[in-house]
């Protein structure tokens, strides 16, 4: 089955999965036990902590591991504003195409901590408006600002560098949800200035159910979760041996993926892709601003700054067809991509970063997102590519909208 839906979840590496199978095969110690497995256990977690704090440009001891991009998130959100003494330095100011997890966060901040939440507006391709995020900011009392390392439904890159100064100058910390671009194109924390970095394991090829929050030596956050006091005591709880070792081993092979020019390889394939449904549905409309290739979206506004976008995701509308119809019929086709984040699979209200781009209702109704990654073949492409063909010659054209 072509498996076109890498920004849900990435096929388990053979890397990962062979790392984990000691920890499976035999009961793990825990990682906290001075006695032999547990310290076995123990190296096992340091490794893996070496390979995903290498993968962002960290230091090991920054590395908290979590169950998850989500709960990493609502770590650095709600432990950044708890921290602050009282609701007049709880300030948050956050992209408005973030990740439900960032802006459900901030919305429990507003609702039930005393925080005061502003959303920053993006242009056309879904990069955050910077002169529109600094008038936003209030010295002294913003606490954190959210810009995302590239978006998970349009691919488009954020200004993170540029945002992290910002930030600082106005006394916040800059959290940046690197769940999509850790792997490829990647993301370096000290070059570009984040206290925070959202990290998932699934992402990259490693289990699902694990992930991190790197936090910068320096920043305060207050812990959501109490007990034995694991992970600096930000995140108490018996670590997941055997899935972090996963993690850790997905972390590594997605270095050497990123080292072999795994970027351009993949933006290649997603090329032929999109070239190939133009051939098939000529009014195909790109959304966002992936990476490289002259097939891809238009060039970004003169003088505007080159930043990497997710090499292996293609946002696109069909105009008059309704994504759920057709995504419908891919999968009877043993085709398997989605509309979105999916995340928000099932939801009845088009897409929130659609629509802070600006498209319609409508047009974010049509729009279906096709994502590669470690594993995906051009024969995947290109049996994407017939199952679309026939997909759309099945939707009449009374079926379509707008």
């Amino acid at each position: 089955m072509p498996y076109l839906d890498y920004a849900a979840s990435a096929p388990l590496r053979a890397e990962a999965l062979q790392a984990m199978l000691p920890f499976l095969e035999r009961p793990a110690g825990n990682a906290a036990s001075q006695h032999g497995p547990g310290r076995a256990a123990r190296a096992a977690v340091e490794t893996a902590r070496e390979q995903v704090a290498d993968l962002v440009g960290a230091a090991p001891g920054e590395v908290v591991f979590t169950s998850g991009g989500t709960e990493a998130d609502n770590l650095a959100v709600k432990g950044a504003v708890l921290h602050r003494a009282g609701p007049a330095a709880r300030h948050l100011v956050c992209s408005a195409v973030e990740h439900h997890a960032v802006l459900d966060a901030a919305a429990w901040a507003d609702a039930d901590a005393g925080a005061r939440v502003a959303l920053a507006p993006v242009d056309a391709v879904g990069r955050v408006d910077l002169g529109g995020l600094a008038g936003l900011l209030e010295p002294g009392r913003t606490a954190l600002v959210a810009v995302m390392a590239a978006n998970n439904e349009v691919g488009t890159g954020q200004p993170v560098a540029a945002a992290a100064e910002l930030a600082h100058a106005a006394g916040a910390l800059l959290l940046c949800d690197a769940v999509q671009a850790a792997g490829l194109p990647g993301v370096d924390m000290g070059r570009h200035g984040i206290d925070l970095l959202a990290l998932a394991s699934h992402k990259l090829g490693g289990p699902t159910g694990v992930g991190a929050l790197v936090v910068r030596s320096g920043a305060a956050l207050r812990p959501l979760l109490h007990g034995g006091g694991q992970e600096r005591g930000l995140r108490s709880g018996t670590l997941p041996v055997a899935a972090i070792a996963g993690f850790g081993a997905a972390a590594g092979a997605t270095i050497a993926e990123r080292e072999a020019g795994g970027a351009a390889d993949l933006a290649a394939l997603r090329d032929r892709l999109l070239a190939a449904l133009r051939t098939v549905e000529p009014g195909l409309v790109v959304n966002g601003r992936p990476t490289g290739g002259a097939a891809s979206a238009p060039p970004d506004p003169p003088g505007a700054p080159a930043i990497p976008g997710l090499p292996g995701l293609l946002s696109v509308r069909f105009p008059g067809r309704l994504a759920e119809d057709l995504l419908l019929l891919l999968d009877r086709l043993e085709v398997a991509c989605s509309a979105g984040s999916a995340c928000a699979s099932g939801a009845v209200a088009p897409s929130h970063v659609l629509l802070a781009m600006g498209r319609s209702p409508a047009a974010a109704r049509e729009t279906v997102r096709f994502s590669l990654g470690h594993a995906s073949t051009t024969a995947d492409v290109d049996a994407a590519v017939a199952a679309v063909r026939q997909a759309l010659q099945v939707l009449a054209p009374s079926e379509a909208v707008g």
